[in-house]
């Protein structure tokens, strides 16, 4: 069935304030990054080549506004890496985003796709701009502007975005209208992420979701936890939340803690989250979901779970934070919302914790899914998407889960020895063009 498209969906993106010891999130991922290169034991220039950028792209995207005012907004685009194929990375529309946020988000993306096994490689784009006070005009026009400002950038085998934070189908739409008008041809397989219709793939709206339950009932699995004796606290409630909420509950867990933008809401007892996502659907907020306890963002953090879902933005478990959470398992649904300062607290808490580049890869995997059959022009059905889906999740879960023992280090750690692994065995295979 497909999804009605509305413009307004791309509100649905719900964060908490951001938090004023906020850090450099490039660095944060350099931290990580560092400790595996090491144990891989990478030669400098190797080393030197994955950490740096192929390329960094800022444009001016000038808009008329509605009310005939002309204002300037700035656009990025960060191609991290493309050795092991067309780089590929969502597309952020947000009031902060800026160059460092964008640099860390496209490396992520490398990792991720290479831990995965997916042959793609890490980008990331945003514009700096609030659509909650545009109209869909002004949306539109941004979007278009800023898709023709890339056009020597995007392309079904060069880089291809996707929707993040602050966009959605439509915009996807848009983009790949736009960048078909100056190409004179239809070309689906220059984004993912789009409607149905127009050549997007079942089960991609429900993809990272999706992938957050397989790998933590993975993990579970491992600590001989059962679902129906877990209770879950997912922070976030916009598509990777609310989703992530509804497939664990589904598969038994007791949903005890859902939050957004408003607060957390808590019942010891369980959740509804049917009711919530409908509550949401309507309200557009939690605010006033009815049979919880309305909570604040830090207690629904430490609430006393078995395993908590971080779905919201970067850098919502901290150091001041990490020693108060209670849980056995954190799974990481957001990019980046532990610190890397928080690691270590983490560690001698016993606390296992699914890296982001791992636990939230569902949503990259389908949408490789959906570049390969845009490619080929044969559309699957959501049984086939979803199995695949489970396999490539399954497989990936256990190849960094095996690694963080044989190196006797964390499952980030793992994750990113896989990731590093094979993007730099890659490079040595393909060699240095000069």
């Amino acid at each position: 069935m497909d999804h009605q498209v509305n413009v307004n969906d791309t509100l649905s993106y719900q964060e908490p304030a951001p938090i004023k010891d906020k850090e450099n999130p490039f660095e944060s991922m350099m931290e990580r990054f560092d400790v595996a290169a090491e144990m891989l034991g990478l030669e400098r220039g190797v080393y030197e080549y994955l950490k740096t950028p192929v390329k960094q792209v800022i444009v001016s995207i000038p808009i008329q506004m509605d009310n005939g005012e002309v204002e300037i907004f700035e656009g990025y685009r960060v191609i991290h890496n493309d050795i092991l194929g067309p780089s590929k990375g969502g597309l952020r529309f947000a009031p902060d985003v800026n160059l460092d946020e964008i640099k860390a988000l496209a490396a992520w993306m490398t990792w991720k796709c290479a831990v995965v096994n997916i042959p793609f490689g890490g980008a990331k784009g945003g514009v700096r701009c609030d659509p909650s006070k545009l109209t869909p005009v002004e949306l539109e026009k941004i979007t278009r502007r800023y898709t023709a400002n890339m056009l020597d950038i995007f392309g079904e085998d060069r880089d291809i975005p996707a929707p993040d934070m602050g966009t959605n189908e439509q915009v996807m739409a848009w983009i790949m209208d736009t960048y078909s008008m100056h190409m004179k041809r239809t070309a689906t397989a220059v984004v993912t992420g789009k409607p149905l219709i127009i050549g997007g793939s079942v089960g991609r709206r429900e993809a990272t979701g999706r992938g957050v339950m397989i790998v933590t009932l993975g993990a579970m699995e491992k600590l001989g936890m059962k679902p129906k004796e877990t209770s879950v606290v997912v922070q976030g409630f916009g598509n990777v939340g609310s989703i992530s909420a509804q497939l664990v509950q589904q598969q038994g867990c007791n949903v005890i803690g859902i939050g957004d933008v408003t607060g957390g809401y808590y019942n010891k007892k369980g959740l509804d989250v049917e009711k919530a996502i409908e509550w949401v659907r309507k309200h557009k907020v939690l605010n006033g979901f009815p049979g919880a306890e309305k909570i604040t963002q830090a207690e629904l953090l430490e609430l006393e779970c078995d395993v908590l879902v971080p779905a919201a933005k970067e850098d919502q478990i901290t150091p001041k934070n990490a020693g108060k959470i209670k849980a056995k398992i954190i799974c990481e649904g957001a990019n980046g919302p532990t610190m890397a300062k928080a690691d270590p607290i983490l560690r001698d808490k016993g606390i296992v914790v699914i890296p982001d580049i791992l636990a939230n890869a569902g949503g990259v995997t389908v949408s490789y899914f959906e570049w390969v059959q845009d490619r080929v022009g044969y559309f699957w059905s959501i049984e086939r998407v979803n199995r695949r889906l489970e396999r490539m999740m399954k497989n990936a879960f256990e190849a960094v889960y095996s690694t963080a023992e044989h190196y006797k280090v964390s499952l980030r750690i793992g994750a990113y020895i896989i990731a590093i692994d094979k993007v730099a065995r890659t490079l040595k295979l393909r060699g240095i063009y000069a």
